[in-house]
Formats: structure tokens, C-alpha cells, sequence
């Protein structure tokens, strides 16, 4: 089913691209941004008339809310038909957790045929490693159960593997493969709040400062993105936001922000986003990847804050939903990477919702709406949770520089 509602999407992408292409005024629409933002100094084109120029003026902006409707469109696409790889890990990852627990808790009909721990396959990406294996010292191991000592007769559980004889229907993998990639998970996952730690930093991953961190980092949350080992790594905080709006924030300080911008999203929660640069804003928004914007991870997205004004006028937005960052994080080549083997930072990757915590995100009665580190260091569970009960208390709002 999901194969063909892909083929009927793009489908529909299709024709919208050449209903826009051939749209009446489309390609005068085209010529006429190519002249502005490419001025020749050899000739004068006669200026168009009031009429023509009040029909271009209305053409440009119909392009652009086409595009924006686009982008919102392609953002619902996905979020229904489950196609975040993030929330697939995040359900790997859970379910490796309760084998591992089931391993420890001494249960003796499934000792010789549980997967192995997270430890023992290289921590929470135990599932996801064993995709590449090809299981063979599995194999060997129940071939060297005597199925007479009665310990694995008639104590399948959900857990357990299939016969190496069943069949896959994918000819590329072979039958723990297929389990892994094809099989329901046993897990269920909250989409609205999941998180779990990482071992590698990734864009749209999150920083939490370990509890040790003073500073204006001191519990803080750091949304990556960009991290490249050559060329360093850019984030912002996303949990320190400021008493006021934008209008009050962006007049109380010195910033470059423009007046139009202000005047549309003068109710738009704004946030400290760290020590670099404090005069620039940057927008955090779950509408969709509009032009100028940039997709940080499946939800998440930042930039576009021209067209994000579009859609506020047209009422497709609401203010509170697109958070303002003042300022910024930097790491330059391996900086990042040395403060994270001294323990100042616990890379995870969490939810959409936990991420856009200040950006418009929904909230329930089992978030921690004002700490949102202790939340996230909660839903990691293990050692962070217990971090986050002895350490949490202070909250969000904090005095910032």
C-alpha cells in the first residue's frame, strides 16, 4: 500500500510542477526577477505599465505561497506516512533496551536465544550494527545446545528468533534482517516524547550539558546544525527563552532584525541561542522546508523567515509557532570533539516536539514544560534520569547575557 500512495504523490508533485510552469504569467514572472537581481547597464528596457505592474506583483507572491503550500504539504506527507528514520532508530533502540533488561532479569528459557546486549554489540546501535551481520555465531551457538538438557523446548516468546530455514522474501538479506527491518516492533513509541543517546554527533542532533557545565551553557540543550570534522560545527541553544516577545526582545537590544519581520511576528517567543554573533536572529519552525530554510532532521527545520512572514499574513502561521534565536553556537575543527571526550556534553537525538519545546510544539501533562534538560535527560532514562532528578530544579528562564 505505502509503495503505491508514494506513486500517486509524486504523481501529484509532478503535475503540480508543470501546472505552476505553465501557469499564465509564470515565465514574465521569471524574466522580470532575472532583470532585478541582474540589472544590465547597456540598455533600458521601457518601464512596464501601473497595470502590468500591479499584475506582476500579485503573480510573485502566488509563485511563492504555491511553494510555501508545497513545503507544508510535503512536511504532513511525512509525518503520516511514518517515514522519520529517527523514530525507527528511537524504536530500535527501545526495543534493545527491554531484551536487555529481560536478559538481566535471570529468564532461563530465553538465556540461549536472546539477541546480544547492547554492550555487547557496541552499545544502543546493537540493532541497528546486526542488520550488517550475517548472524553465523548465533548459529553456532544454538547448533551447540543439546536440545535433549530440555532447556529449549516450548519456550518461545516474542522475542525469540525464527528458524533459520523460514524464508525472506528480500533476496538481499537474510532472515534476522528481515525480522529487523520488516517485523512489527514490540515496542511502543511515544512520538511526541522520546529520546536516547547517541554516540556520534549528526545534525539535528542535541548537546546536553552534563551537569558539571557552568557558564552560560549550564544546562542547556543545543540543537546541531551543521558539524563537519573539517570544516567545525555550528548549533544553538533551544531551551533559554527570553520574558518577552520579539518586539519587546528585538527593541530592548541591539539586533539587525528587519521591521517588516518585527511587525509580523511581534508575539514570537524569542530564545538565547548562544555567544556568537548576538545581533542576527535565526528562526526554529516545524512548518516545512520553504524557500531559504534548511531541513535539520525529519520535523525540524530553520531559515525562511521571508516566506514564513507570507504565511502569517495569509493566516497559515501563527507567530507563537516559529521561535527566534539570538545568536548562535560554534565549534571550530575538532574543538566539538574534545569537549565531548571530557564529558562536557551527552549527544542524544530526541523528538520534534521535545526540539520545538519553544517553537509553537504541542506540550502534554507528562512534560516538564519548564526543563526542558531535565526532560530530555528523563526520557533518555538509565543514569540521565537519575541525573536529572538530583541536578533539576532551576527551569529554563535563567539571567542571560
Amino acid at each position: 500500500m505505502a509503495p503505491c500512495i508514494t506513486k500517486y504523490l509524486s504523481v501529484l508533485l509532478f503535475v503540480a510542477d508543470e501546472s505552476t510552469a505553465f501557469a499564465p504569467g509564470s515565465i514574465a514572472t521569471r524574466r522580470v526577477g532575472a532583470t532585478l537581481d541582474t540589472p544590465s547597464s547597456k540598455c533600458q528596457r521601457p518601464r512596464p505599465s501601473s497595470s502590468r505592474q500591479r499584475r506582476l506583483s500579485t503573480t510573485i507572491p502566488l509563485r511563492q505561497s504555491k511553494d510555501n503550500d508545497r513545503a507544508r504539504m510535503e512536511k504532513s506527507w511525512e509525518h503520516m506516512m511514518g517515514e522519520d528514520w529517527r523514530e525507527f532508530r528511537a524504536g530500535l533502540v527501545a526495543r534493545e533496551h527491554d531484551e536487555d533488561e529481560m536478559a538481566l532479569s535471570g529468564d532461563k528459557n530465553d538465556s540461549n536465544r536472546k539477541r546480544k546486549s547492547p554492550k555487547e554489540e557496541g552499545g544502543i546501535f546493537g540493532a541497528i550494527s546486526s542488520i550488517f551481520s550475517k548472524g553465523e555465531s548465533s548459529k553456532k551457538e544454538e547448533d551447540s545446545v543439546n536440545i535433549f538438557d530440555g532447556d529449549a523446548i516450548g519456550g518461545a516468546t516474542k522475542f525469540s528468533k525464527m528458524l533459520a530455514s523460514s524464508s525472506c522474501s528480500d533476496p538481499f538479506m537474510d532472515d534476522e534482517e528481515c525480522h529487523i527491518i520488516y517485523d512489527d516492533m514490540d515496542v511502543q513509541l511515544d512520538k511526541h516524547r522520546w529520546a536516547h543517546p547517541l554516540f556520534n554527533v549528526e545534525p539535528g542532533s542535541i548537546l546536553v550539558a552534563n551537569e558539571k557545565l557552568g557558564g552560560v551553557f549550564h544546562q542547556t540543550v543545543v540543537l546541531i546544525i551543521e558539524h563537519n570534522e573539517a570544516t567545525g560545527s555550528t548549533g544553538m541553544v533551544i531551551n533559554r527563552p527570553f520574558p518577552g516577545n520579539l518586539m519587546k526582545t528585538a527593541s530592548d537590544t541591539e539586533s539587525n532584525i528587519d521591521l517588516s519581520l518585527k511587525m509580523a511576528f511581534s508575539k514570537a517567543p524569542v530564545a538565547y541561542g548562544g555567544p556568537v554573533l548576538q545581533d542576527q536572529f535565526s528562526t526554529l519552525h516545524g512548518f516545512g522546508e520553504v524557500m531559504g530554510s534548511k531541513k535539520v532532521c525529519p520535523g525540524v527545520f530553520v531559515g525562511g523567515s521571508s516566506q514564513l512572514m507570507q504565511e502569517v499574513r495569509r493566516n497559515n502561521l501563527h507567530p507563537t509557532e516559529v521561535l527566534f534565536v539570538k545568536g548562535h553556537a560554534a565549534w571550530v575543527p575538532g574543538q566539538l570533539t574534545r569537549e565531548i571526550e571530557k564529558g562536557v556534553w551527552y549527544i542524544a537525538a530526541a523528538s520534534a516536539d521535545l526540539v520545538l519545546r519553544y517553537a509553537g510544539a504541542p506540550v502534554s501533562n507528562d512534560d516538564n514544560q519548564s526543563d526542558l534538560w531535565a526532560d530530555i535527560l528523563s526520557c533518555m532514562g538509565d543514569k540521565f534520569e537519575n541525573i536529572a532528578n538530583v541536578h533539576s530544579g532551576r527551569g529554563d528562564v535563567r539571567m542571560l547575557p
